[in-house]
């Protein structure tokens, strides 16, 4: 497959709804990478081009939010049938109208595989989020099966903190009865997500997943199976480079953290500033991973800021 090979600078980053004079009575907030407009029962979702890393908002990458926009729709409408999403309907390429939902306190990663923070936790000895993993392992070797381990999100710019299984549901963040229904759905999920790379010659490595109540009914929110929430690596070097013990090849977010902490930086102190050539590069990656999980070329079609505040203003006219 053909693979985008346009340079970020020929694109104009999206910073964000504030540069677009949105009018004094809409109600949004921001987060590190989306803002939120806040409708009477649902909310309008625009992703930015803005990067986040360690829990820092750090640079903008073009077309960035775009793709995350997109690959999460497709990604929803192929998991529809294993859980209701909160998708409406897509506004612009990089905006979609979504049911209002009470988000669970805590974020769900399944590791398919022994890598970042699980490997630092295991290597060191420590459980992966209450899970004690067998001995003799491999960084980036393919766990028996899969594990869930979850963490709180923290707000006003606290580090998310990983929790056991025992912990989250003595401590009564999430009822039981819901939090077994959270477990299964997102093994079911990382399982047809792993297929479905697998045939795309990708690896699926591991995830991040977020849940939502709505009139009792348990829905999947926020974002699904993109380079942001994801590891992905390519399939096709995979067994060489573990026998060699090298790096995996990398088409996600773990690109830029691992040239962060090649310069000391994990989320303490200040930041190094991002080398354009490296902000160039990750651009490419997450257009590599929408091309291959799509099979189509990335064209983008949000790059107006104007166009984006014409069609928000539609959304507020109609009332949703």
């Amino acid at each position: 497959m053909n693979e985008t090979r346009m340079p970020a600078d020929e694109a104009v980053p999206f910073a964000g709804l504030e540069a677009l004079d949105l009018p004094h009575y809409v109600r949004y907030h921001r987060g590190k990478v989306r803002d939120v407009v806040e409708l009477e029962d649902h909310l309008l979702i625009t992703c930015s081009d803005r990067v986040s890393a360690f829990d820092r908002v750090l640079d903008l990458v073009p077309d960035k939010g775009e793709v995350l926009s997109r690959l999460s729709s497709f990604w929803f409408q192929r998991t529809a049938e294993i859980i209701e999403n909160h998708t409406v309907r897509e506004v612009t390429g990089r905006s979609t109208l979504v049911k209002r939902c009470r988000p669970l306190p805590v974020e769900v990663v399944v590791r398919g595989y022994l890598t970042g923070s699980a490997w630092r936790d295991y290597r060191a000895g420590r459980p992966v989020s209450g899970v004690r993993l067998p001995e003799g392992l491999r960084m980036n070797e393919r766990l028996p099966e899969p594990i869930l381990t979850p963490s709180t999100k923290e707000q006003h710019g606290g580090h998310d903190r990983p929790i056991s299984r025992e912990e989250l549901l003595s401590s009564g963040l999430v009822a039981a009865d819901v939090w077994e229904q959270v477990e299964q759905t997102a093994l079911e999920l990382f399982s047809a997500g792993t297929r479905f790379a697998g045939e795309r010659e990708l690896i699926l490595v591991d995830t991040k997943y977020e849940f939502g109540l709505r009139d009792g009914r348990l829905l999947l929110i926020d974002e699904l199976h993109t380079p942001d929430s994801s590891r992905y690596w390519r399939a096709e070097s995979y067994e060489r480079l573990l026998e060699v013990g090298e790096p995996q090849q990398m088409l996600d977010k773990e690109y830029l953290r691992s040239w962060l902490m090649e310069r000391g930086f994990q989320g303490d102190g200040e930041a190094p500033a991002i080398a354009p050539e490296v902000i160039s590069e990750l651009s490419r990656r997450y257009r590599s991973v929408y091309e291959r999980l799509t099979g189509e070329k990335f064209v983008p079609i949000s790059r107006s800021s104007e166009a984006e505040r014409a069609a928000i203003l539609c959304v507020l006219d109609e009332g949703a």
